[in-house]
């Protein structure tokens, strides 16, 4: 069960890659979906849909402690701890006898946005069900993935905390507007917080952004920056990475030794 929970290559292994990854968009699509207004029988359907596929979730979770070589470091692992949260309001409300009381408790929101967290397990090594992608390529998913995370849960956070008091937040693609047109300082001024709670929501995503969209950037800058170094260890002071050319350690000084192909 470990293997096949972590392979990426064998028909199985691809098989669960993929079905996981449709139904973490699926879950995260009934979780927008829900703040709309919709019929009756649709919100049922989408309720039974949510039911399932958490306790599919709720079957990788425990899959994964069962089959792990140390448990306790596997439920303490940040991925680990996202698939337990992103299924915990799910069977919060099931254990309720009003459910539909329940669902509407702002404290379950706040839980449900973490659904897209668990995308970044997919990002964990550079082998996916496709195949292998470079680490140029696989910083640049993890920097435009933290992007949509940056947006998305700031926006279920506005959510939770406006719907009830804004008028001008009737829904999620109203909240997602409104980080949107925030985070890119063009501030059209049609939807503003009217709460104490929406007020700290855009100063956390605000800081959020300013903080973990250049913490990514930065990675890639850095990759790009050091393609051009050689693997070259100062046997001095330790220092690997240096210029083509390099004669000497541009830390301490000490003499260095390079291989160069002779142009003759």
């Amino acid at each position: 069960m470990r293997f096949y929970l972590l392979d990426h290559r064998t028909p199985l292994g691809k098989a669960i890659d993929i079905g996981l990854l449709a139904l973490n968009l699926v879950f995260v699509a009934v979780f927008v979906a829900q703040t709309y207004p919709i019929a009756p029988g649709t919100r049922a359907r989408l309720w039974d849909l949510e039911v399932v596929v958490a306790t599919v979730f709720a079957a990788e979770y425990v899959l994964r402690l069962y089959g792990a070589r140390d448990r306790l470091s596997e439920a303490a692992d940040p991925y680990t701890v996202v698939d337990l949260l992103s299924v915990v309001p799910t069977f919060l409300v099931i254990l309720y006898p009003v459910p539909a009381v329940v669902a509407s408790a702002g404290f379950l929101r706040v839980l449900r946005v973490v659904r897209v967290l668990r995308f970044y397990r997919f990002t964990r090594d550079e082998e996916f069900f496709f195949g292998t992608v470079s680490g140029g390529a696989l910083r640049a998913m993890k920097l435009l993935l933290t992007v949509l995370v940056v947006l998305f849960v700031s926006a279920g956070l506005f959510y939770t905390a406006e719907v009830r008091a804004n008028p001008g937040v009737r829904h999620f693609g109203d909240a997602f507007y409104y980080v949107v047109i925030t985070l890119s300082t063009t501030g059209f001024g049609d939807i503003v917080p009217v709460t104490s709670a929406g007020r700290w929501v855009t100063v956390a995503s605000i800081l959020a952004a300013i903080i973990l969209i250049p913490w990514q950037a930065s990675k890639i800058v850095r990759a790009w920056t050091s393609d051009d170094k050689v693997p070259a260890t100062c046997p001095d002071c330790g220092l690997t990475g240096h210029d083509p050319d390099a004669s000497h350690c541009k830390a301490c000084g000490h003499v260095i030794y390079q291989e160069y192909e002779s142009e003759e």
